[in-house]
């Protein structure tokens, strides 16, 4: 879990003098590629002299794609080796789609910046249909996420729901060629690749609840590596910290991953943090949402509260029942 606020140093008297040189662990995904890019180009903002690496890594989560990532471990499938790398001092930082990271991290290791959210909703992709809405009874709709299948079925249980894998354009490539009727992604990476013209409906988040920390970039690093702490400290957006701090803590609470239909989303407004949650059953049946509200230096805390209301309205049965069943 993230710890007290990051304090932003005067870098740039700290290291005058020195060469400043990152090493950004990445996957090899355009997304990914764009995402470490982007960290690159907004340091050499803060530091011109900057040299900055890319080190490209393959994980298992990349090499498994014709398996629902809740059936094969979750979150972790896409961090695992990059954090061991990090280990190994191969790569200085990670940069993760924070969605993609598990609560809990390898002793040594822990996020040391959070950026400022992207658009975190998620988005209808059809070359048929104009909206979900549209879709007739029957048509397949394609998502590998259980916080998006539970939440249709909520609504359309008429609708087949097929899992859908692969990077962002290999699920458009599908699409197109007529796989499915209606695809579900999330608008953020969308917007980084520029494919926003591909979107014909964007969910709100009072019809779909994003996934935990959707939109954030996660900056991991080693805990002792004091330098590099202190020059990716520029990067940290204190809002957005706040707000994946609440989210991240209910998951934690939640003890929750891919395995099961969960999602949470917080607002920011006057001093007080706002954050909705959800957790489901597989089918969509039995599902529980409520609302917790504060102030924002107690955003760990009203992420777990919301989780605890959430387990004592019934939350736990649905919980064990899945952990159980797997």
């Amino acid at each position: 879990m993230i710890g007290e606020p990051f304090q932003v140093y005067n870098v740039f008297k700290c290291f005058q003098g020195d060469k400043l040189r990152i090493r950004i662990g990445t996957r090899k995904s355009k997304l990914a590629l764009w995402q470490a890019n982007y960290i690159a180009q907004k340091l050499k903002e803060y530091y011109p002299d900057i040299e900055v690496e890319l080190v490209k890594i393959t994980t298992k989560g990349d090499k498994i794609l014709d398996v629902p990532l809740a059936k094969v471990g979750g979150k972790g499938l896409f961090v695992k080796e990059i954090e061991e790398a990090m280990l190994r001092d191969e790569i200085d930082i990670a940069v993760h789609s924070l969605k993609d990271v598990p609560t809990y991290f390898p002793e040594g290791l822990g996020l040391v910046a959070i950026t400022e959210r992207e658009d975190p909703r998620d988005a209808f992709l059809s070359v048929k249909y104009n909206s979900i809405d549209e879709m007739p009874k029957g048509a397949v709709l394609g998502t590998s996420s259980l916080r998006r299948k539970a939440q249709v079925m909520i609504k359309r249980k008429d609708l087949v729901i097929k899992d859908l894998r692969g990077n962002v354009d290999t699920r458009i490539r599908k699409l197109e060629e007529g796989e499915y009727d209606g695809i579900i992604l999330a608008y953020a990476g969308l917007k980084r690749l520029g494919l926003q013209d591909k979107v014909k409906q964007i969910f709100e988040p009072n019809y779909m609840i994003p996934a935990v920390a959707q939109g954030f970039l996660g900056i991991e690093a080693r805990l002792d590596d004091e330098k590099t702490k202190e020059i990716i400290s520029v990067l940290n957006h204190e809002e957005s910290y706040l707000r994946a701090t609440a989210e991240r803590a209910f998951l934690r609470k939640l003890e929750g991953g891919c395995q099961v239909p969960l999602a949470a989303y917080s607002e920011i407004s006057d001093g007080k943090l706002k954050i909705t949650g959800f957790v489901s059953d597989l089918t969509g049946d039995r599902f529980f949402r409520d609302i917790t509200e504060g102030n924002i230096e107690n955003a760990e805390r009203l992420g777990e509260i919301l989780a605890e209301k959430l387990l004592n309205m019934g939350a736990k049965e649905v919980l064990e029942e899945i952990y159980g069943a797997q």
